[in-house]
């Protein structure tokens, strides 16, 4: 999320009750290549990418820019939270000129179930909302990936559309911190 106007970045870490989201370390590199070498993480999201790949790939800080935060829980990475602009090619849109900010994320495999999606990206839209007032926020994921969208749901996102993209169909959400009325 390059164009963040005048909001400072990083942020000061977010805390909530048992996380931390923060700028990532060096020291989160191996978990980084975990997350995208899981075969279980990367199920709906174009499978996992080869280890060796991602050794040779991987910087010594990754993720590293405007929009990542990594997921701390007890001092070590347990995934990341990403708000990133949706690319305007791309179906699902809720703007005339698209451009949306777009939240996804991803929990290594040991640390679901336990709500800490939702946790860490409730704190993520809290503090997208604070930084940016009335910006509706969008979440695509694949509908057969129902944990996914379960966790969608809880955040307060609510189903737009559907539409066929990487051979499968997606589930389009839209949140905005702006109260809705009914």
């Amino acid at each position: 999320m390059a164009d963040l106007g005048p909001v400072v970045w990083p942020p000061a870490p977010l805390r909530t009750e048992r996380l931390v989201l923060r700028e990532s370390e060096a020291l989160d590199r191996a978990a980084f290549i975990d997350l995208f070498a899981s075969s279980e993480v990367r199920t709906y999201l174009g499978g996992p990418r080869p280890r060796a790949e991602l050794e040779n790939a991987v910087p010594e800080v990754p993720g590293r820019r405007p929009g990542v935060f990594v997921v701390d829980h007890d001092g070590a990475m347990i995934g990341i939270v990403t708000l990133d602009r949706r690319d305007a090619e791309r179906p699902g849109h809720v703007r005339p000129d698209a451009g949306e900010t777009e939240l996804s994320y991803m929990l290594l495999p040991e640390a679901w179930g336990r709500g800490y999606a939702s946790e860490a990206c409730a704190a993520a839209l809290a503090w997208f909302a604070d930084a940016f007032p009335s910006e509706p926020v969008v979440l695509c994921t694949q509908v057969a990936n129902d944990r996914s969208v379960g966790v969608a749901v809880k955040l307060g996102f609510i189903e737009v559309e559907r539409f066929e993209e990487f051979g499968a169909e997606q589930w389009f959400g839209v949140w905005s911190s702006v109260p809705r009325s009914g």
